[in-house]
């Protein structure tokens, strides 16, 4: 297939407002081509995008977004050595020509409730880490004033009020959405997996809807290593990379503090990786990497875990890890 080099493009700007999506819809709609039949190509970068594909979702136009990363590469690809918001645009136009990326749908509301008391709960527990942290510093000092430290102290006392507040909104919001609630319920039968773990699991993973095998799970994690070999001369070690959901890795390695404890097909596994000498991050992100394959086939075969890790005709801990 030729690279649709000969497309016509016309730049135009527009601000990310409700007056600015108007404006645009209404250009959109000047080019006589019908909604259903137009398809706006996006890339996923900072928090404008959301807003502009609803938008454009609700009123009947199909949307694809982009990874940045796949852009990025598609223009090197392309030897594009310019960059600016027309050439990048043209060259959206001719990566969805020849890829023909798949229609973006919007998340469901529960979606929104999870993702931004998850988010805002992470940003408050990093500063009040940092609260404590300088609460630390300031006791090791020879003098130390006390309404300093007060204020450092009711600041932690109030930050840690409001992160439980959090914590306590996580399952009313998912019992908004009964089978995101029914899911949530199984993950929290895996040894090592609570609410937070299991909520950002789901949340990230649109209840595993996005992940159509347990491989893909894995790799929208960014878990499976990435093999870096050519011939007899370049033999780099595998790793992970900086590739899938960075958040979801995290939930997903956390996680393994206890389940390689206490989990009783993950801490076996994790046993006996050390002892055939594998270092630490590497064993944990093997046992991550097995952990999001239980999640997935917990959920998606709808069986809880069986305590013992032995439940019979259950596919979670099919595959290699």
């Amino acid at each position: 297939m030729q690279l649709p080099d000969d497309i016509p493009s016309r730049p135009m700007t527009f601000d990310q407002t409700p007056t600015g999506m108007r404006r645009f819809q209404t250009q959109l709609a000047a080019t006589g081509v019908p909604p259903a039949q137009t398809l706006v190509v996006m890339e996923a970068t900072g928090s404008y995008w959301m807003t502009l594909a609803t938008t454009l979702h609700a009123a009947g136009y199909a949307i694809a977004v982009i990874n940045p990363a796949q852009a990025h590469a598609f223009a090197k690809a392309l030897l594009k050595r310019v960059k600016t918001d027309p050439i990048d645009a043209h060259t959206l136009t001719r990566l969805a020509a020849l890829l023909q990326p798949a229609a973006w749908e919007p998340p469901p509301a529960v979606y929104h409730e999870l993702v931004q008391r998850l988010g805002q709960r992470d940003d408050l527990m990093h500063v009040r880490q940092q609260f404590k942290n300088q609460l630390h510093a300031l006791v090791q000092q020879p003098v130390v004033v006390a309404s300093v430290r007060t204020r450092l102290e009711n600041l932690i006392t109030t930050l840690t009020d409001e992160i439980a507040t959090l914590e306590a909104e996580i399952a009313p919001a998912l019992a908004q959405e009964a089978t995101w609630a029914a899911a949530a319920e199984r993950l929290q039968s895996i040894p090592g997996v609570g609410l937070l773990t299991a909520s950002w699991l789901i949340a990230l993973t649109l209840n595993f809807t996005l992940c159509p095998s347990a491989d893909a799970a894995a790799a929208y994690a960014g878990l499976p290593p990435n093999a870096y070999r050519s011939g007899t001369s370049v033999q780099k070690r595998a790793c992970i990379g900086h590739t899938g959901n960075r958040r979801l890795r995290t939930a997903l390695y956390l996680a393994t503090l206890s389940g390689t404890q206490h989990n009783p097909i993950l801490s076996p596994m994790y046993a006996r990786l050390r002892a055939a000498g594998k270092p630490m991050k590497v064993a944990r992100c093997a046992v991550a990497r097995k952990l999001i394959r239980i999640a997935w086939a917990v959920v998606t075969k709808e069986h809880d875990v069986d305590p013992t890790g032995h439940r019979a005709g259950l596919p979670m801990v099919a595959g290699n890890a």
